[in-house]
């Protein structure tokens, strides 16, 4: 299909499992990263594996004060951007955050404030074009508060929310804002983190559902699908019962 991909937190292990599928049908990329060394790694996978073009550049997404001239060499370099996958954050340490309200804000800005400046940022170039796919990858923490990881929880209810807004917006330019809500992800970020082994995906499968699930243009995905149904029932638990489990 020879699609242009801007891929903005493309060190991501997610995010370089759905690069790996488009590079098989010989799309192009810019890849975008804080880590110089992993991202031309990447690009060189991308490129053996059928991957028409891949430039990359290092770039600090909590540094919202740089503005978007960054954004603004993606595109020339693509000329056309098909699909924008915005796939950066860090996982906070929820008891730092807790006992620190200058760490909670960073984790707060690192995965809510900055993704909604970037996302302004890029369908402001998009919008022109009248067509393409923004997907942005939330979570399901985003769904409901829970003890354990509130703070990452909060970014991402506002991640969430803004994308919402934001389909309801582009819709009428061609634009189609997927958002994204995997659950528990075997990857770097969640290494050593006691999960429930059976709710477990790898980083290939969760791209395999994201890449689906931008091709079909839906709203919402839950990665895998099963989420759907646990939240569901998670957020139908009354607040009084809610609030006394350790979840």
């Amino acid at each position: 299909m020879n699609q242009r991909v801007l891929i903005i937190g493309a060190t991501s292990a997610i995010a370089h499992a759905c690069a790996r599928l488009w590079a098989a049908d010989q799309a192009s990329f810019v890849l975008v990263g804080r880590r110089g060394e992993a991202l031309e790694q990447n690009a060189s996978d991308l490129l053996a594996r059928g991957a028409l073009a891949v430039s990359t550049q290092v770039h600090d997404f909590a540094d919202t004060a740089a503005g978007d001239a960054w954004l603004g060499d993606a595109w020339d370099r693509l000329g056309q951007v098909d699909i924008v996958l915005v796939a950066y954050g860090t996982l906070p340490d929820q008891a730092r955050c807790e006992a620190d309200p200058l760490a909670a804000m960073q984790a707060f800005n690192a995965n809510g404030s900055s993704v909604i400046d970037l996302l302004t940022r890029v369908a402001n170039r998009m919008q022109p074009q009248r067509q393409g796919v923004i997907a942005v990858i939330s979570s399901v923490a985003g769904d409901r508060g829970r003890a354990s990881n509130y703070v990452y929880g909060a970014a991402k209810a506002a991640v969430s929310t803004f994308c919402s807004g934001l389909r309801a917006r582009l819709v009428h330019a061609g634009i189609h804002v997927v958002t994204i809500k995997p659950g528990f992800v075997a990857t770097p970020m969640t290494a050593g983190l006691p999960l429930p082994a059976k709710l477990v995906v790898s980083a290939e499968v969760a791209g395999q559902g994201i890449v689906k699930a931008i091709a079909a243009r839906r709203n919402v995905a839950y990665v895998p699908g099963f989420w759907w149904l646990i939240m569901t029932i998670i957020r139908l638990i009354p607040e009084a019962l809610f609030k006394r489990l350790k979840l």
